[in-house]
This record gives C-alpha cells, sequence and structure tokens, in this order.
C-alpha cells in the first residue's frame, strides 16, 4: 500500500528537477547571477544554502499541494459521490470510510474513489485532513473479505488523521534542501576541471544528474520515515475498525502476497511489485512499508 509515498516522492523529484530547469534557464537568458561563485572563484556556501531552502521546501509543499490530483490523474481513480448513482458495493465503501474518517475525528470527509487494478492495494493522500482522498483498488474488493476491507480503509483514514502527509512534506523538504546543496556545490567543483567555455553546460547537466541520484538516495530516508509510520496508522486503524479486523486485514494482505510469490510464473504486475517484500535487504531499503509480519506482531502484541 505504497501508492501514496511512491507518487508524493516521484513527483517531488519532477518538481524539484523542473524547478532547477527552470531557475538556470531563467538566470542565464536574464544576466542573473545564478552561479553562487564570487568574484574570486570562492563557492558562496551560506547562499547556496538559503537557495537550497527555498527550493527544497517549495518543490515539496509543491508536491503536497498536487498529490491529491496527481493520484487521480495517474491512478484514473473513480471519485465516488455520495450522494450520487452508486451499486452496492460502492456505497459500502463510501459508507465506510465516512464512517470511520468520523470516528476518527475529521470534520470533513475525505473523497472516496476506486481504480481499476488487479493490484491489492489502498491508499490515502491529499494536502490536509480537509483535502484528502481515499482510494482503494478493485482487486482489493475482490480478494478481501468485508472484514479485511474495513481494516485496510481504517488504516487509511488513520493516515488522514495523523497528519502523515504533511510531516512526510516536511522531512521531504530537508532531504530536498541537502539534494540540492550538495548537487550544486558538487556541480561548480566538477564544472572547474573542464574548459571555461564549457563550465556552464557541463555544471547545468552535472546538477540535473546529482539532483536526480540525491534525490534517489533520499528517497531512503523517507522510506524509512513512512515504515515508521505505518505502525502508527496501524495502531491507528486497529482502535477505529478494532484490532482483529486490523489484524485480519494484514493476514488477508499476507496470504495474498505469499501466494503471489508462490507465484513465479505470473506476468501480473501487481503480483511482481508485492515481490519487493521479500527477502532482499536492498529492496528491502526502497520499501514504504515494514514487514508484514512484523506488523501483525506488534498489533497482536497490543
Amino acid at each position: 500500500m505504497g501508492k501514496r509515498i511512491l507518487l508524493f516522492i516521484g513527483t517531488n523529484i519532477l518538481v524539484l528537477t523542473t524547478i532547477m530547469v527552470v531557475w538556470t534557464l531563467v538566470t542565464s537568458f536574464t544576466g542573473i547571477d545564478g552561479s553562487f561563485v564570487s568574484s574570486s572563484g570562492a563557492i558562496q556556501f551560506v547562499p547556496i544554502l538559503i537557495f537550497s531552502l527555498i527550493v527544497g521546501f517549495s518543490g515539496s509543499f509543491i508536491s503536497l499541494a498536487m498529490s491529491r490530483w496527481i493520484a487521480k490523474k495517474m491512478m484514473k481513480v473513480q471519485v465516488l459521490d455520495p450522494d450520487g448513482p452508486l451499486n452496492a458495493e460502492q456505497k459500502a465503501i463510501v459508507e465506510k470510510v465516512h464512517r470511520l474518517s468520523r470516528a476518527a475525528g475529521l470534520t470533513h470527509m475525505p473523497e472516496v474513489g476506486i481504480y481499476q487494478s488487479a493490484e491489492v492495494n489502498a491508499f490515502a493522500t491529499g494536502p490536509s485532513k480537509k483535502r484528502s482522498l481515499v482510494a482503494v483498488s478493485t482487486g482489493l474488493l475482490d480478494v478481501m473479505d468485508d472484514d479485511a476491507v474495513e481494516g485496510v480503509i481504517a488504516h487509511e483514514v488513520a493516515h488522514v488523521a495523523n497528519g502523515d502527509m504533511v510531516t512526510m512534506t516536511l522531512l521531504q523538504g530537508i532531504v530536498n534542501t541537502f539534494v540540492v546543496f550538495l548537487s550544486r556545490v558538487l556541480a561548480i567543483v566538477v564544472s572547474r576541471f573542464v574548459k571555461p567555455e564549457l563550465q556552464f553546460i557541463v555544471q547545468f547537466l552535472a546538477i540535473i544528474i546529482l539532483q536526480i541520484l540525491f534525490s534517489i538516495l533520499g528517497s531512503l530516508v523517507v522510506n524509512a520515515y513512512s515504515r515508521y509510520r505505518e505502525y502508527h496508522a496501524d495502531r491507528g486503524g486497529a482502535d477505529l475498525a478494532g484490532k482483529d479486523k486490523m489484524v485480519h486485514a494484514l493476514h488477508a494482505l499476507k496470504n495474498y502476497v505469499d501466494r503471489a510469490k508462490a507465484n513465479d510464473n505470473t506476468d501480473d504486475t501487481a503480483v511482481q511489485t508485492m515481490k519487493i517484500s521479500g527477502g532482499n535487504s536492498m529492496l528491502k531499503l526502497f520499501s514504504t512499508h515494514p514487514d508484514l509480519n512484523d506488523r501483525i506482531a506488534r498489533l497482536q502484541e497490543r
């Protein structure tokens, strides 16, 4: 259920790169000194840091503001109108989300959506508690029973109630600051190894390449924090739907993952995605969610 974080990180990298490209083009065509190098050739670290803070947090908050819209477009989410014509299954999903949201103390009901995918998944996103979205896949509705679906939805509503997207945005802003700062400083250093007439283009390309690489490395920090927040959302989901339903939902997901791992010949993209929770420790570093066995054990210990 890492769609929320993956979409956010992907959007953030795209926004950050776009900001840097636009800034470089503007400074080159207007004559503004954007080199952050003094007349003596010294790197101006303090101005670069201030610039990095502004760009880093701007990119992060722009990504947050776009998160719900991006999720709808990329996942082709069908938003369910509570007052519109809905079938029994759709009405049940809307009712669950609204009931659990009220229990979580939310004053504004999240938008509720369903998207077509064989993947057993659900996610919550949005710039604030008042402008959030909870979406579930058709694959999840096909595989899980009613109690498991309620546990999953309670988990996603807990993410909204905990304000996890905002805290994730602040963390991403800090990561972005380091990404912009390090990539610009290193790009300046790299550009000094080429001829003066090539320094601009080398520095420009180095900034973009280093920024993307550092952003990917920075996602390890964001993903680690995401795994930490999953435990809180599990506890929140248990408080909202009941511990039994939350544990049951995790067991249902684990059963699906185990079946996916056992089917080595499948071409189902959703199944391949679920295999990331396997035994490869390097892949686990990029995972947005902790091991399911650990999550189940922590809930059962409560």
